[in-house]
């Protein structure tokens, strides 16, 4: 039997539409605290906590924040969630509520919900600790502010939120959700519900993943449905197969050698950052800036590559690594270069049967790397242009360069007029300068909604004054 572990309860997944986002599953069951905002997973109002292995490969578990208006229900057959009314009751607050509550954090309270579930989460991050002084987005108790930078409230401010999380304390010895985090998460199980018009799938290994999409060229592939999701929801899209890769071991892997670093397309963001430990600073800087902490802790690396967005805020960090990505199908396995990967908008040389299972970075990097996303918010947002640099300079001279475009072009590019711009040059102003104007004029920008064409070329002539800016004394 297909269930769901809600609040300590079991609820029976038999009969659900595939394409039923876990946020309507939960309301039909009568758990209305998690609310529908924006459908988009921007808004953080249907945020809720899922049991998932810790990030770092421990073997333990964490309370993990995600925007259930994406997931799909059948996505979380086998696992435990945790909402709102599973945090505390009326009459015994949770810690995260009754802060919330005594502060002045909510008013008309449609966001509440989903603000304790995200702050939830953090409370319960097994590192945080008491970080001294604290600052603008870390608390003295070790909170992190960016564990609420997917949630939005449009009534009460931001302030006494702020006043309330960095009020908390640390969970009780005796915290039940505490003392779950020692046990391992709940194992992936194999997933089959619908029918012959819908159907949603959680293959139990590769192979078994490989011949359905043999089988089924038209099948929709999803990791944590940040994308899908959004089709879902707002497009109306349905799906006759959906295919759910997320948790297939061969996809979650992570290794680092002399000679690269090779990590599993099905990874979250969040997991990805946390066993990378800072060893691509490149790629930490980009996350960073990619969408919320909500988003991150579904979004995989292997999707935000398969969607071929030429705004997705991965290829042009990958692209300045010169990654590769391995493509696997019934038949076998391939490995292409990043930079070839692409072939117009939204379209790649993978095959409608072919897996990402890999990207891979070849070691050593370059030292000298940064991450410019040019958007409208600080954080939470998409790129108008996004710029990312990775340059060996020795000896005052640029040796090798490798710069990657985003929003300038149909598809993330490689900016190869400016890396000749730059290699072979000393690393002045006067480098600089002359290599703005090569990269100004790279891609083929267009004015629409999010920023001029010519605001973009202003920008990418700005992106690399600023490099120069950033790393020299």
């Amino acid at each position: 039997m297909a269930e769901i572990m809600v609040n300590g309860r079991s609820h029976d997944l038999t009969g659900v539409p595939p394409h039923t986002n876990a946020l309507d599953f939960f309301r039909a069951c009568g758990l209305t605290g998690a609310k529908e905002g924006c459908a988009e997973g921007e808004c953080g109002a249907c945020a809720v906590l899922v049991a998932r292995p810790a990030a770092d490969g421990s073997g333990t578990a964490e309370w993990t924040a995600i925007n259930s208006c994406l997931a799909p229900a059948a996505a979380l057959d086998g696992q435990e969630v945790v909402t709102s009314e599973g945090l505390g009751t009326p009459d015994a607050l949770h810690p995260v509520q009754r802060e919330l509550a005594v502060r002045g954090g909510s008013q008309c309270g449609y966001c509440t919900p989903g603000f304790v579930c995200a702050m939830g989460a953090e409370y319960y991050r097994t590192d945080r600790a008491p970080a001294g002084a604290g600052g603008r987005y870390h608390g003295a108790n070790g909170f992190d502010l960016h564990a609420i930078g997917g949630n939005l409230c449009r009534c009460t401010g931001y302030r006494p939120i702020k006043d309330a999380a960095f009020a908390l304390g640390f969970p009780a010895p005796d915290d039940v959700m505490a003392q779950r985090r020692e046990q391992a998460a709940p194992a992936a199980v194999a997933t089959t519900l619908g029918g012959d018009e819908a159907a949603f799938v959680r293959p139990a290994s590769l192979a078994d993943a490989l011949r359905l999409l043999r089988e089924h060229p038209g099948a929709v592939i999803v990791a944590g449905s940040t994308d899908w999701g959004v089709d879902v929801n707002v497009r109306g899209h349905r799906a006759g197969l959906v295919v759910a890769v997320d948790r297939l071991p061969e996809l979650r892997g992570f290794s680092v050698t002399d000679a690269e670093l090779r990590i599993g397309a099905a990874l979250t963001l969040t997991e990805v950052d946390t066993r990378l430990a800072g060893r691509l600073p490149l790629v930490s800087a980009m996350i960073a800036r990619f969408a919320s902490r909500l988003i991150r802790n579904s979004a995989t690396l292997g999707g935000n590559l398969g969607t071929g967005s030429p705004i997705g805020d991965a290829p042009p960090a990958l692209l300045a690594l010169d990654a590769a990505v391995v493509l696997a199908s019934a038949e076998g396995t391939r490995t292409l270069p990043l930079a070839d990967y692409f072939t117009g908008y939204r379209e790649s040389k993978r095959r409608p049967d072919e897996l990402i299972t890999e990207v891979v970075v070849p070691r050593p990097v370059s030292e000298l790397t940064a991450f410019h996303k040019i958007a409208k918010r600080p954080f939470d947002d998409i790129s108008s242009v996004a710029a990312a640099f990775a340059l060996d300079v020795a000896a005052g001279v640029v040796r090798r360069a490798r710069v990657g475009l985003g929003g300038v072009a149909a598809t993330p590019i490689r900016a190869l007029a400016t890396e000749a711009a730059l290699e072979g040059r000393p690393w002045t102003a006067e480098t600089a300068d002359a290599a703005a104007a090569v990269l100004a004029a790279e891609g083929t920008p267009i004015s629409d909604q999010r920023a001029s064409a010519a605001y973009r070329s202003a920008m990418l002539g700005q992106s690399i004054r600023k490099l120069f800016a950033e790393v020299t004394p």
